[in-house]
């Protein structure tokens, strides 16, 4: 099942659109999730019976024209919708327990609902148990790429698994980024053997990190791309041409301070192409 927030807005219906084109290629029934949250409005929880209740009217709405965008898209696609009470993020977390993945848009302000999807993707995102892919709005050309940040941590597999098999499932070629900073000596400048030394390690890193996935995906196109730079400026200007950019995330939990890494953090607000945020474990 495929999980995807839904408030109205121009930025919530590329999501909507983007899950059901993934929902038809991964073979899921797709759940629209519509969250109405009273608070910002300082509306009872219990209005009126006299009274006719607007957000939950307008949220019903929502979701109508949400169904219609899904049957129009891939008509032989499963849906299903949720309206619930609640903070977004908590209940889009909550929806995505038992999903493949959650799809929200990148800046969702509806008019009723207030701001679903905008500031909500850094929670969804950090503290979601599945994959959490952020649509940026908008028309944009198809470019058949998808790029996946690599690195030596455990957080990687599971980004690298997600982004095989979108590639798989796409067609598409995988670029593999990988970016990194030497510290700053100490005493000393660096020696050319040094750094062309580091740079063989690394490969061989990411060589080693790919493998496994290479001999399971045979027929996905992988570009192994490693740049002497900072991570979250190399994997943005990799984002200029691609479908697609999968990132992993330590996902410490709701209690911790840093619910996203520097990295996701930074790729989610500057990236300028669809993003999937995926935990570690």
């Amino acid at each position: 099942m495929i999980v995807v927030g839904v408030d109205g807005s121009v930025p919530a219906r590329a999501a909507v659109a983007w899950a059901a084109n993934d929902a038809f290629r991964m073979h899921q029934p797709l759940r629209l999730v519509y969250a109405v949250d009273r608070q910002p409005y300082q509306i009872a929880r219990f209005p009126d019976a006299d009274r006719p209740d607007r957000l939950r009217r307008a949220g019903q709405k929502a979701l109508n024209e949400a169904v219609a965008l899904v049957h129009e898209r891939q008509p032989s696609v499963e849906v299903t919708t949720v309206l619930e009470e609640g903070p977004p993020a908590r209940i889009l977390r909550e929806q995505g327990k038992a999903a493949v993945e959650v799809v929200i848009g990148s800046r969702g302000l509806g008019a009723v609902t207030g701001a679903l999807l905008g500031s909500v993707s850094d929670h969804v995102a950090g503290q979601a148990e599945a994959p959490v892919v952020v649509v940026h709005g908008g028309q944009r050309s198809a470019y058949g790429q998808i790029v996946v940040g690599v690195d030596d941590s455990p957080d990687c597999t599971p980004a690298l698994a997600y982004a095989f098999q979108q590639a798989a499932l796409r067609g598409s070629t995988l670029r593999a980024v990988h970016a990194w900073r030497r510290p700053v000596q100490a005493f000393g400048t660096e020696l050319p053997h040094e750094a062309g030394e580091d740079r063989l390690a690394r490969e061989d890193m990411v060589r080693a990190c790919l493998e496994p996935f290479k001999r399971q995906y045979l027929d996905v196109t992988v570009i192994e791309d490693i740049r002497y730079a900072d991570a979250v400026e190399a994997l943005t200007q990799a984002s200029e041409g691609t479908d697609l950019l999968v990132v992993g995330s330590h996902g410490r939990g709701a209690l911790s301070s840093a619910l996203l890494g520097s990295v996701s953090r930074g790729v989610l607000h500057h990236a300028r192409c669809t993003v999937a945020v995926v935990r570690a474990g």
